[in-house]
């Protein structure tokens, strides 16, 4: 079964957040998967080193090497990428048979494009990972939105996020996400981990787009009920809560990220954990401390 394609544009880049509700999905299945001391495990990125392709390096040799590093990057010693170059709509896929051995196709082009090869390996060598987990969204999209999110999670899509490059004639990205929920994806790993992936990029673009990415995350760590939230969120925190009192049944102010179940006296708000987005159910009551049951974060909220 031939599986795992990974997508490279250069027509128009799509910019924003389409993708949002389903990469947080990605990143909740992700700590279900692996647990959160699983995820720790993987504390530091993918060294730039690693994925760096000399100039004058042979071309499968160049190629196999840096397939070895993310192999072993992802936890993944039993699996031996065999990769090939061949003419292709994709920037490249992956066989994922039973293994031990996984054939992975590349674009041509990246024999001359060979910056980007980590890139491509990256994304293929997360779907052999998601395969041996048994980790799968249904359809292809969502499923490529998970590569994708997982595959930077975990310290290897900063890559991903480094193949984009725009200018007023030209444009390339690879992979499903757009460049900025690639870089909110980022930043919700640096927060975890407490990296800056800044340094390691070549792509102004890049750049722009992982501090783009770095404002949403933020943003989700400032919603009502957190105590961090702004004066005007807290506000219309307020009068939702105030209508749910008056008027049971009613959820919340409409697009809310939070929503009010139970009586009168014995209302909880719900909304979901910053870090690994799994939904909790508090009493509203005041501040309190609420522990998230699936990654352990602790939050501070005025509910």
């Amino acid at each position: 079964m031939t599986d795992g394609s990974s997508r490279t544009t250069s027509s128009p880049v799509v910019h924003g957040f389409p993708h949002l509700e389903t990469v947080r999905s990605a990143i909740t299945a992700l700590y279900r998967r692996l647990s959160p001391d699983g995820v720790r495990s993987y504390g530091t990125s993918l060294a730039a080193a690693d994925a760096a392709f000399g100039d004058g390096e042979n071309l499968y040799l160049g190629a196999q090497r840096v397939a070895r590093s993310v192999v072993q990057h992802l936890r993944l010693p039993d699996a031996r990428m065999i990769v090939a170059f061949r003419a292709m709509e994709h920037a490249a896929e992956v066989e994922l048979a039973a293994g031990p051995e996984y054939f992975v196709q590349l674009n041509d082009r990246f024999r001359t494009h060979r910056r980007d090869i980590g890139a491509a390996l990256a994304h293929e060598v997360t779907h052999v990972l998601l395969h041996r987990l048994g980790l799968a969204f249904p359809g292809t999209r969502d499923n490529e939105i998970l590569t994708d999110t997982v595959t930077t999670y975990l310290g290897a899509g900063w890559l991903l996020l480094d193949a984009f490059r725009e200018d007023p004639v030209s444009s390339q990205k690879l992979g499903y996400l757009t460049p900025e929920e690639f870089g909110y994806v980022l930043a919700e790993r640096a927060a975890v981990f407490g990296e800056d992936p800044s340094p390691w990029f070549t792509s102004p673009q890049a750049y722009e787009a992982f501090r783009a990415g770095r404002e949403r995350a933020l943003q989700d760590t400032r919603e009502p009920p957190l105590a961090a939230a702004g004066r005007s969120d807290r506000r219309r925190y307020a009068k939702a809560r105030r209508r749910a009192r008056e008027r049971p049944g009613t959820p919340g102010a409409p697009g809310a990220p939070y929503a009010f179940t139970g009586a009168p006296d014995a209302l909880r708000v719900s909304f979901a954990c910053p870090v690994c987005h799994q939904r909790l159910r508090v009493p509203v009551r005041g501040p309190v401390r609420a522990r998230c049951g699936l990654c352990g974060t602790v939050l501070d909220c005025d509910t």
